[in-house]
């Protein structure tokens, strides 16, 4: 059996093999000179703002703020090839179709404006102009807006987002299908309930004075490798970094950090996790309502004892609403119960508590291993009780961190795009632009997925993005598609969403973040992000565009927004021609960007202010709200043992890649090169399938909707997770998640919470 796939892993994230990779890649770009350059501008106040993950950036700067992941977003942007027309002509769409997806963004840059030709199946050149009209005049004929759905992806600016989300509703409806609807939707929504505010409320300089740092469901080394800088610091100081990841990730067990010379000249690194637990999947809401056990428990025998109080009783009392419910409800729920459902021991799950316990400033920080489950909502209510259970939220070196993925997915959603706005979001932009807006709250992810499959929906336009990779149900997706009338997808590089074109199909160049944007008098172009950490910062591309054809987002959604709605509420081409006009209209429209074009110019830019991190708690019942809900009554690593040969699949990243963009074919993390067809899986569920390493298997989709899912191909590594539970790569094992599974309340889709069984193939 050929397994020479799997090798060895690398002895810690970081070190020698993230300068390695670096080098690669900048290599592989055909710019290595420019593009190291281009690099020393990433995250500084002068320069622009990584295209890759949303983590924050600290307070005073060094040189070097960028990572193995912005070298190769950069490098992936920068490269020199060019997808131009000559590349499209060479091949039908029905041929590009059969590339994988890294082969498809190979061919580099998109140069020109495209449509799509059904008689030759091949996209040709066309105008700007005729693009854009075209496109206004197949809006314009439909009998209701809320027959076209508006996707942004999370590398759009604020000043993008928020035009598109203007032209849109001036358009008249609020069909905003977004990446948050696949990702934090259960963040926000829970946090809103529990705080009053949908996001985080520290700040990087809260990780310089936690005591113990909760991570959760999260997997910083492949996903926002700088957050490892922060924990290893954390770690060097004597802070305690507790995981909860069922797969044994190395960026939360060691960090070589390249910038540390004297680490890597010994070959060193840094243990980053003081408590490694591996819950089953679906298994976290167990295990923190093991640790709040824990926690009341141990204040009941401070209290008996005579010992000073293990909760904080001045912050329950003033500041928490349903503190006693859910004291009831955690005392309902029974140990057995806890260690069923999270896989953990009473015994492990004691040890994080104490950790908790003897802290006195703790951060507890997730991300999509927490949030793409059925009940992600209840999980992160949980998580914000235990928190409150020794106040730690709202002072310093305390509070929640929900991680964002995408550069500015956090940004778009403060700027506007939003399918369910609030009245007065709406009353606010109705009464400074002066027109009627939609009042109907539109489409999410899977309800435009549902709209367009059923044919109430008949256009798609993508502000960037990879809409039918990143989605679920891909072969679902492929065909709500290509049933539209028009498709229409702003991007950088070809990929796959852009081979399911509609009747009428356009692909937009736009530029890239490390591009300049010169306007008519010839000035560089100002765009602004917002982290994950709530700073809004600037971002000016240094690059020359890849071609003189390429225009800005912003410059696309006007030139679309003039054909479609014209001019009357507003003048898109002077907003498109001076970003800061753009910037005085959020000003206007949006709390916390006072004086914005002003402080947007200051180095490192400016905090959008948080009430829940100065402990004002915008909730119904006016203070931090307890949730008492139960555990669920199955999850799915539960349901998967029920079935003999069923497993419990979650999908993830592998090292080579970011979101649905996948840079090259190695996951040096976990040992395996040149593959991506792989499931992980532990060695003894292998021996009881009587199956080893490298052997070929077809995954096959449980869902209970009678629609054959299978996953073609994929090879096994024995890997270093729970039993029952396994794990693949997005966008290849999309196939496999059901539209109907979503997470109650957000609506997200399950990826993390799959149940598949498997057939073995033949050997070639």
């Amino acid at each position: 059996m050929d397994t020479k796939f799997i090798g060895k892993k690398s002895a810690a994230a970081g070190g020698w093999g993230a300068l390695k990779s670096c080098g690669k890649r900048l290599l592989q770009s055909g710019m290595p000179i420019s593009g190291a350059r281009t690099m020393l501008k990433a995250n500084q106040p002068d320069g622009f703002d990584c295209p890759g993950c949303a983590w924050g950036d600290p307070e005073h700067g060094s040189s070097f703020e960028f990572c193995e992941n912005g070298v190769k977003a950069v490098a992936w942007e920068a490269t020199e090839k060019r997808a131009t027309p000559a590349f499209f002509a060479e091949k039908t769409v029905s041929q590009l179709r059969q590339l994988t997806d890294y082969e498809l963004e190979l061919n580099g840059r998109l140069t020109h404006p495209m449509r799509y030709d059904a008689a030759s199946d091949r996209y040709l050149p066309v105008a700007w102009e005729d693009a854009f009209a075209e496109i206004g005049k197949i809006l314009t004929g439909f009998d209701n807006p809320n027959r076209a759905e508006f996707y942004t992806s999370g590398r759009a600016s604020n000043e993008a987002a928020f035009l598109y989300q203007l032209f849109v509703r001036v358009y008249g409806t609020n069909n905003f299908p977004d990446c948050s609807n696949m990702c934090h939707e259960a963040s926000g929504i829970a946090m809103r309930q529990a705080v009053g505010v949908g996001k985080g409320t520290v700040l990087l300089e809260d990780f310089e004075e936690a005591d113990a740092i909760f991570v959760i469901g999260q997997n910083p080394g492949t996903n926002h490798p700088r957050m490892l800088g922060d924990l290893r610091r954390a770690a060097i100081r004597g802070a305690r970094v507790v995981v909860f990841n069922p797969i044994r990730e190395r960026g939360l067990e060691r960090f070589s950090d390249p910038q540390d010379k004297v680490e890597m000249l010994r070959g060193g690194s840094t243990d980053i996790a003081s408590l490694y637990m591996q819950p089953q999947l679906g298994g976290d809401m167990a295990a923190v309502r093991g640790m709040a056990k824990a926690v009341l428990a141990a204040e009941d025998a401070a209290v008996a004892a005579g010992l000073p109080s293990v909760l904080d009783h001045a912050f329950l009392a003033e500041h928490c609403a349903g503190f006693a419910e859910y004291r009831a409800a955690v005392e309902a729920t029974s140990w057995a119960e806890i260690e069923d459902q999270s896989g953990l021991s009473r015994q492990e799950i004691e040890r994080a508590a104490d950790i908790y316990i003897n802290a006195e400033r703790v951060i507890c920080t997730w991300a999509m291993g927490v949030t793409q489950h059925l009940h992600s909502v209840a999980t992160i209510r949980e998580i914000a009780n235990f928190m409150f259970l020794r106040g730690n939220i709202g002072r310093p070196g305390a509070g929640l961190c929900p991680v964002r993925g995408h550069s500015n997915v956090q940004g778009d959603r403060t700027v506007g795009i939003n399918e369910k706005p609030s009245d007065d979001f709406l009353d606010t932009l109705e009464k400074h632009f002066r027109f009627t807006v939609p009042r109907e709250h539109g489409h999410n992810v899977l309800a435009a997925i549902g709209a367009m499959l059923d044919g109430s929906a008949e256009a798609f336009i993508g502000l960037g993005g990879n809409f039918a990779r990143a989605t679920p149900d891909s072969a679902l997706v492929e065909k709500a598609l290509r049933r539209l009338k028009l498709t229409v997808h702003i991007a950088t590089k070809p990929n796959h969403s852009h081979l399911m074109p509609g009747e009428t199909a356009f692909i937009l160049p736009c530029l890239g973040r490390t591009e300049m944007d010169l306007n008519a008098a010839g000035n560089s172009q100002l765009i602004s992000v917002e982290d994950s950490m709530s700073m809004v910062h600037g971002s000016a591309g240094i690059n020359r565009p890849a071609s003189p054809h390429l225009l800005s987002e912003v410059a696309i959604i006007a030139g679309i927004a003039q054909a479609t709605v014209g001019s009357t509420v507003v003048d898109w081409a002077e907003l498109a021609d001076d970003h800061d006009r753009i910037r005085d209209h959020i000003e206007a429209t949006i709390p916390g960007f006072e004086n914005y074009n002003a402080r947007l110019r200051k180095p490192r830019g400016f905090h959008l202010r948080n009430t829940a991190a100065h402990r004002e708690w915008d909730t119904p019942a006016g203070k931090a709200s307890f949730s008492c809900e139960a555990l669920p009554d199955e999850t799915v690593h539960q349901r998967a043992r029920k079935g003999e040969g069923r497993f419990a699949l979650q999908t993830f990243r592998s090292h080579d890649q970011y979101n649905t963009t996948v840079y090259g074919l190695d996951d040096r993390y976990r040992g395996v090169y040149g593959e991506r067809q792989v499931i992980f899986i532990h060695p003894a569920d292998l021996e009881a399938m009587n199956a080893k390493a490298g052997d070929r298997v077809d995954v096959v989709g449980e869902h209970d909707d009678g629609i054959e899912r299978i996953a073609e191909n994929f090879r096994f590594v024995p890997y270093d997770i729970p039993r029952g539970s396994i794990a693949g790569y997005y966008p290849e094992l999309n196939v496999l998640v059901p539209l109907g599974s979503a997470g109650r309340e957000s609506d997200t889709p399950t990826s993390k919470s799959i149940m598949v069984s498997f057939r073995r193939r033949k050997t070639a």
